[in-house]
């Protein structure tokens, strides 16, 4: 029988916090999240994927079984801490100073998280009842390689026959400020990495040599010379970048026998990543029919662009920040890449949690007035959403 209770969202953010929940290793954070939602009346079921060291923990949990499925998604993994020496609070201990919470994942995302559940919790403690369902769909794996984590998950739930109507997303969206802003699309992403195999050889003799490096430069510049696009209404012109070009060689006196090197393609929905990959190897196809070595290309689109029109549900999420914040988000497309993009195949998602300022770096923190802020405008969300 469930048993409702008030939920104050900074110690629910602190109980989470304290579990050190590095990707892939859960430490109790999903059974934090899960107590607390079964207490509510939530069924639970968790789904791990994988093995060994890379087995991963997730949940999806409902509330409810009408229609509409309002699902509120988001990870309890958390980057690694980096040297602790240089965080001014231990990582794990969630302190609260300066009128802040401390800790590695109070921004991205254990903040949002805790902020949802208890604007959920605190409605349902007065008598409010949503006309539908509410559920939560989380991961362990999206600071990782993110293959044991929502994209599986979903296909789970969705073979089980749960339909999900709407998504809400609480990453860590605003830039400076919370009411600044809310993504509803994302880029994509490709990463690639060539090889250009030659001969090495003393370079005072190199017609006994075949030298990469020349075929590497070339192949990259073509590549470069392309004018992806140059944007749309919703999303900034496409950009490849070169990151990284090595030979690993360490003398000056000898030709290497491979160069290697990486770039990143980031994407809007002007493209398709299977066009862009096509594209890459037409180039490397091109650079290889005059060239004796052997060129090699790794291509992986690690997520497709997306983008939810502004519809009433985007409408909605803006007007409770609003109402809340007095300050209109922007729609954005901007930043990064998140679980989004697998769930834009399910249902309309958005984006929007907490600022994003510190995520990811030492000292971690948000202030504890975004966290009890957040919580209402979810549950004004919750709200207007059921109405």
């Amino acid at each position: 029988m469930s048993r409702i209770v008030t939920c104050d969202p900074v110690k629910f953010a602190q109980d989470l916090i304290r579990k050190p929940s590095i990707t892939p290793v859960d430490a109790g954070a999903l059974d934090v999240l899960q107590n607390h939602l079964e207490n509510l009346g939530f069924a639970c079921t968790r789904y791990p994927f994988g093995e060994g060291e890379d087995r991963v923990d997730n949940l999806y949990a409902r509330l409810g079984t009408a229609a509409p499925n309002f699902c509120f998604a988001g990870h309890t993994d958390v980057v690694p801490v980096g040297d602790e020496g240089k965080w001014d609070s231990a990582p794990f201990d969630a302190a609260l100073k300066n009128g802040e919470l401390w800790g590695r994942g109070a921004a991205d995302m254990k903040g949002a998280i805790a902020a949802f559940v208890a604007a959920l919790t605190n409605l349902l403690a007065i008598g409010w009842k949503p006309s539908g369902s509410i559920s939560f769909l989380i991961t362990g794996d999206e600071e990782g390689p993110a293959v044991n984590g929502t994209d599986k998950l979903l296909k789970a739930i969705t073979k089980a026959g749960e339909v999900i109507d709407h998504c809400l997303v609480g990453e860590p969206t605003n830039p400076d400020a919370l009411g600044d802003m809310i993504k509803n699309g994302r880029r994509g992403s490709l990463n690639a990495k060539l090889t250009v195999k030659g001969q090495q050889g003393h370079v005072a003799y190199p017609h006994r040599a075949s030298n990469p490096l020349p075929t590497m430069i070339t192949l990259l510049s073509h590549l470069q010379e392309r004018h992806l696009d140059d944007g749309n209404d919703f999303f900034q012109p496409s950009n490849l970048e070169v990151t990284s070009i090595d030979v690993g060689n360490t003398a000056h006196n000898v030709i290497p026998e491979e160069a290697h090197a990486k770039f990143n393609i980031r994407f809007n929905t002007e493209h398709r990543g299977d066009d862009l990959k096509d594209w890459i190897q037409k180039e490397v196809a091109a650079i290889q029919s005059g060239y004796d070595g052997v060129i090699e290309a790794d291509l992986r689109v690690t997520g497709e662009a997306f983008l939810t029109d502004p519809c009433s549900f985007t409408d909605t999420i803006q007007s409770a920040v609003e109402e809340i914040t007095e300050r209109r988000p922007e729609l954005s497309t901007s930043g990064g890449t998140s679980d989004a993009r697998y769930i834009t195949h399910y249902a309309p998602v958005v984006e929007f949690g907490l600022v994003g300022a510190t995520m990811h770096q030492f000292n971690e923190r948000v202030a504890i007035s975004d966290i009890e802020t957040l919580t209402e405008i979810y549950s004004l969300v919750l709200r207007k959403y059921f109405s």
